[in-house]
């Protein structure tokens, strides 16, 4: 049987119930003989669904479990903003003879109930669903809604003209082709909304376009299924690909202006079952890099590395999945490195900032310019500093090798999931592991977390378990603030507005040199390097939960325990 706290926590996520109308609600029988909160508790697998279908049968109103946003008319949106709707959790559904039914979250709520009789001049009739489920289904409405109002639902797919570049997309007319102007809709919408991504994927009857914001996807616009053709060649024209090859991947570069910003736009398309699915990467060139110090690093990873950057030679490798932030880490690296007595120059693919004083190779495989050939050529610039945009084969790794073992400091990346794993990640590549013990001077690894909104964040007291996951005990948490996420109009309800590192930084010591030399795992050069003091992501994260930077449920997701 469910516990009453299992219930009431299931039924507050969902809902926009205060504390009082829930206890009210769950202490109510409704002329049954028994109370509504006894009848949850009975329920064997107390699902979110399921409980708010029974609570729904109890109080006597319909759930609506999933919501078809085509059955919702846009007249039914006219005259509602989508902050109201928002705010309110309300979402008019249909419009019946004699009533009007609202998807809701807390029929409870009479005041916005009364206020749509007023404007629908009809019977309210409240219908119960989730609070995940609402505000989706309130987004997707409301840009179906703006789309209809551009004429962009009507559009068929001779009405593109792909013989149109785009520079400068604030100087795009308003006679231009509707296919055009939904492009660069799109695009300028991500730039607004701080996309790091645009996915733009085809499906059996429908495609979907997704942002990923601050690392997680989210559903932006569907467009007409007969408009796929003609959205994925504007997009392609405009990288500069190929409209008649739709059997091959492609890689595509589009230097747009929006609003003043020079944005890079890194562009492939692939072929799928349902036709090409596109991906563009959004580069914001007009960014100020970054010092180390705003990057969020902690103030015993940020000392160490300063001291690794110090050294003549060596190499210094920053590793972690694509998004986490390495290159902002090696930009950041150089622009302290930067002064007028050292020659650094970049191997780079592609060249994300041009830095003043810092010469920067764009790699170039359509003419035989690799990371490979371009760190030949420039050992003969007689450089101080190189850094390699990314070590991906043998004959990089060796050259950086060789490069640091004969008096330079090498900055790049490598793709492992932790700091050690860097190690083995180079042997398995094929290089000597007494050469990888001689120049290696320290890794960094690195995530992004979400940093919660200060607008809305909401002090948060964990369960015995939450703090067992992180090894934290309760005095810890007595002396500080944890915190969750709740999400407003600041950050468009997601509860997170951008992101910070957490990091762990292994400087290689002899100890540490002994066991790489004698091939042992990384696990094995882990527990040596947190013996000698190195602190792990998990350890990163945890104290940025309790300065109240970022959540519980960020950390969990983005680290896993250290064995």
């Amino acid at each position: 049987m469910a516990q009453p706290q299992g219930i009431e926590s299931i039924i507050q996520k969902s809902t926009s119930l205060t504390d009082e109308q829930l206890k009210i609600l769950l202490d109510s029988d409704f002329g049954g003989k028994k109370t509504i909160r006894t009848t949850l508790e009975e329920i064997t697998d107390p699902t979110t669904d399921r409980v708010m279908e029974k609570l729904s049968q109890r109080i006597g109103i319909d759930f609506v479990k999933d919501i078809i946003i085509n059955e919702i008319a846009m007249d039914m949106i006219r005259g509602i903003s989508i902050n109201y709707a928002k705010t309110f959790e309300i979402l008019p559904y249909k419009d019946e003879p004699h009533q009007v039914l609202v998807l809701t979250t807390n029929p409870l709520n009479i005041t916005v109930l009364d206020d749509l009789r007023l404007l629908f001049k009809k019977r309210i009739t409240p219908v119960l669903t989730t609070k995940v489920k609402l505000l989706d289904a309130i987004n997707r409405v409301y840009e179906k809604g703006t789309a209809a109002l551009e004429g962009l639902d009507d559009i068929e797919e001779e009405d593109y003209d792909l013989d149109d570049p785009i520079i400068d997309l604030l100087e795009a007319a308003d006679d231009d082709a509707p296919v055009i102007r939904l492009v660069n809709t799109l695009l300028s919408r991500a730039v607004k909304e701080k996309a790091s991504d645009i996915h733009i994927e085809p499906y059996e009857k429908d495609m979907v376009v997704r942002f990923r914001v601050d690392g997680v996807l989210y559903d932006v616009f569907k467009p007409p299924k007969k408009l796929q053709n003609a959205i994925t060649s504007r997009i392609k024209v405009m990288g500069n690909l190929n409209i008649a090859e739709k059997r091959l991947p492609q890689d595509g570069r589009i230097p747009l202006k929006i609003g003043g910003k020079d944005i890079d736009v890194r562009l492939n398309t692939v072929p799928t079952a349902h036709g090409e699915r596109a991906v563009m990467r959004l580069q914001d060139r007009s960014n100020v890099i970054l010092n180390l110090e705003q990057l969020g690093f902690s103030d015993q990873n940020l000392a160490n590395l300063g001291d690794l950057l110090q050294r003549t030679y060596g190499i210094v490798l920053v590793t972690g999945p694509t998004g986490s932030g390495k290159s902002t880490t090696l930009y950041a690296s150089l622009q302290k490195l930067n002064s007028i007595d050292t020659n650094i120059i970049t191997v780079e693919d592609p060249v994300e900032q041009r830095i003043q004083g810092i010469g920067q190779i764009q790699v170039n495989s359509k003419i035989g310019l690799t990371f490979a050939s371009g760190l030949r050529a420039i050992l003969r610039q007689d450089p101080d500093i190189i850094m390699i945009g990314e070590i991906r084969d043998l004959e990089t790794a060796e050259i950086a090798i060789n490069s640091s073992l004969t008096g330079h400091l090498v900055l790049s990346t490598i793709h492992t999931n932790d700091a050690a794993g860097a190690f083995p990640r180079l042997i398995d590549m094929g290089c000597e592991p007494f050469l990888i013990a001689t120049s290696l001077l320290g890794v960094i690894s690195q995530r992004l977390v979400r940093v919660l909104c200060p607008h809305c964040k909401k002090a948060h007291q964990p369960s015995k378990l939450e703090m067992k996951n992180l090894g934290i005990t309760e005095d810890q948490v007595t002396d500080h603030k944890i915190h969750k996420a709740v999400g407003c109009n600041k950050c468009n309800n997601k509860g997170y507005i951008g992101r910070t590192l957490i990091q762990e930084l292994l400087v290689v010591t002899e100890e540490v040199r002994t066991l790489v030399m004698q091939r042992k795992d990384s696990g094995t050069i882990k527990k040596k390097a947190i013996e000698q003091g190195m602190k792990t992501f998990r350890d990163h994260g945890v104290q940025k939960v309790l300065q109240g930077i970022t959540t519980i449920e960020e950390l969990l997701s983005n680290t896993q325990e250290d064995l």
